[in-house]
């Protein structure tokens, strides 16, 4: 059996990070989920910033499990090796295993084949980025971008040959007008972490385990 470690995206709770990190131990929870802090986006962290921030998250006993980073929240042509750079160097100085990412924005009502290449251009400078750190990038599904179905989730991963690995958001696949379950077997083989989000294929998020994401159901046949 599989042991599942709960995190946090605490920036959800309070902006400040000693906020953040007083919640967390309030609530027993040991690890976070970093997206901000302090009032900044973990993209645009200096280094002096990153080694800040470890010390405050060490002084509390809380570990950094992934990077939630923006990376591949535009366009193909638009990715910035020096913000790629940036976000791998702070999560390495974070003590981070993973840095959640996405493959791109598409041209609106581009269909997703056509922008393949261009798409897995981008893609292999966030992989590069992860070997030369010693980091796994985590690829996010998400609406709109190349990685919104199942399939091309799939597509990316053994394009990759485990240099790219998978955040499992259940509830985005619900959003996007796909079976969570099936969707999770399909990805099950690649899998990293989860994102517990549930929501309705109406459009609504809401409580985990109030809506149609599966998420009991995907977690314990996980483990």
């Amino acid at each position: 059996m599989r042991t599942l470690i709960v995190s946090a995206f605490s920036d959800e709770y309070a902006e400040e990070l000693e906020k953040q990190c007083e919640a967390l131990v309030r609530f027993g929870i040991s690890y976070m989920e970093i997206r901000r802090a302090d009032g900044k986006n973990v993209s645009e962290f200096t280094e002096d910033e990153a080694k800040r921030i470890r010390k405050t998250l060490d002084a509390f006993g809380i570990r950094v499990s992934s990077v939630g980073s923006p990376l591949g929240k535009t366009r193909p042509s638009e990715a910035s090796e020096e913000q790629i750079e940036r976000v791998f160097s702070t999560a390495e100085i974070l003590g981070a295993k993973y840095v959640r990412v996405f493959s791109f924005y598409l041209p609106e009502g581009a269909a997703p084949e056509t922008c393949r290449n261009e798409v897995l251009a981008g893609m292999e400078k966030i992989v590069m980025a992860g070997e030369r750190h010693g980091i796994l990038p985590c690829h996010e599904n998400e609406a709109k971008i190349y990685g919104e179905s199942p399939l091309n989730c799939l597509e990316l991963l053994q394009y990759f040959g485990g240099k790219l690995g998978c955040v499992l958001d259940m509830g985005n696949f619900v959003l996007d007008g796909y079976d969570a379950w099936d969707d999770y077997k399909l990805l099950e083989g690649h899998l990293d972490y989860f994102h517990v989000k549930d929501s309705l294929s109406a459009g609504a998020v809401v409580p985990a385990g109030k809506g149609e994401a599966r998420i009991c159901d995907i977690l314990n046949d996980y483990r």
